[in-house]
């Protein structure tokens, strides 16, 4: 009964082992199972299990660089130039061409009285001197003849160049003369009177103007025709303090005129607010109060030293300019104040041939400035 028992237990035992192992070949080999079975197997297939399968890992792309904005690619056409500002500027450097106009008047003139003896002494004999000057070119010559025992006449004309604050005056021919009339009756303390005149009726003249934009510094230079005539009056008083030393004070009265040809700017690589100046008359009327000494050294040297002070009045300039985004410009010319001065060292190499050196030239504010014009001479004396 006992063998009995322990075989059934046995028998279960092996049909239980079976069956696991059974439901572990299912459970492992399904697809197997399924790949095996022909078109005509009957019996359906027994579905899978589900079986686990672990999620994927998470994988981490690389953050994309941003893709630039469509608004901030180049474009392919270039941004406008801004428009240049210095309108104003422009019209202001009209003042410094009216200024420059006035000081040529001045200049013309200075240069001119030397043809007049503004470097000798009021009376002498007859005489002649061919002269070269620089600090402004001037060649030429001049002298005087006495035509009565009163009466002389004063002469002179030169060839010149010249600049000063941006101007420059090339091929300009300067003729001058005048009378004077000297009381030699009264002794040798006397009045004496003169009547003349300077001119200048063809020049070439160039005027620079600069003025200041947003986009950078302009100059410009252009060039046109000109041309100055003057007269005066004076009236003075003389002494002979003796046969070596002669004095003189005097007043003089003068009128300037300057006539300029109309003239644009020259072509300029930038010059954004352009100017065209119309022909017009520049004129200014002087007083001079001054007076000279003349003084004989030995036998052989000669010196004499002269100036005086000269106020301008009534100025006018002739400047109408139509300056781009200003429209048109009219400067004014103000009156100005300055020492005229001049002198003279003559050398006497033998009886009527004297070699002179002189200077003349201006000191004061601007327009008419510092100025200094050298050169020198043989006078003869006849």
């Amino acid at each position: 009964m006992a063998k009995f028992r322990l075989g059934r237990f046995i028998l279960a035992g092996a049909l239980a082992a079976a069956a696991t192992l059974a439901l572990v070949a299912l459970d492992t080999r399904p697809a197997a199972a399924q790949a095996a079975c022909e078109p005509e197997c009957s019996e359906p297939t027994p579905s899978p299990s589900p079986t686990y399968s672990p999620s994927p890992a998470p994988t981490y792309a690389p953050t994309p660089s941003p893709s630039p904005s469509p608004y901030s690619s180049p474009s392919p056409y270039p941004s406008p130039t801004p428009s240049p500002t210095g309108a104003d500027s422009s019209g202001n450097s009209i003042g410094g061409l009216a200024n420059q106009r006035f000081n040529q008047m001045i200049t013309n003139r200075v240069l001119g009285t030397v043809l007049l003896g503004v470097n000798e002494q009021v009376n002498c004999s007859d005489c002649i001197s061919a002269f070269g000057s620089a600090g402004s070119f001037s060649a030429g010559i001049h002298g005087r003849k006495e035509l009565t025992n009163n009466l002389s006449l004063l002469a002179g004309i030169a060839y010149t160049h010249y600049n000063e604050g941006g101007y420059k005056i090339t091929s300009a021919p300067i003729g001058a003369f005048a009378l004077r009339y000297d009381f030699t009756d009264w002794g040798s303390s006397r009045p004496f009177f003169d009547v003349g005149t300077i001119l200048t009726p063809w020049e070439k003249a160039r005027y620079t103007r600069s003025y200041d934009t947003s986009l950078g510094p302009v100059s410009v230079t252009s060039s046109t025709n000109a041309s100055n005539y003057a007269v005066y009056g004076r009236a003075g008083w003389m002494s002979r303090l003796s046969p070596r030393d002669e004095v003189a004070a005097s007043v003089e009265i003068w009128q300037l005129w300057q006539r300029v040809s109309g003239y644009s700017d020259s072509a300029a690589a930038f010059n954004p607010f352009d100017a065209t100046i119309a022909t017009g008359t520049d004129r200014t009327s002087l007083v001079k109060i001054g007076g000279q000494w003349t003084h004989l050294y030995g036998n052989n040297i000669e010196t004499n030293i002269n100036g005086g002070w000269v106020q301008s009045f009534a100025s006018h300039s002739g400047i109408v300019a139509t300056v781009t985004g200003q429209g048109t410009v009219v400067p004014t010319m103000g009156n100005q104040g300055w020492f005229e001065y001049g002198g003279r060292l003559g050398f006497r190499v033998q009886k009527g041939w004297i070699v002179d050196l002189f200077a003349n030239g201006t000191l004061g504010p601007q327009p008419v400035g510092n100025t200094i014009h050298g050169g020198v001479g043989l006078r003869i004396n006849y």
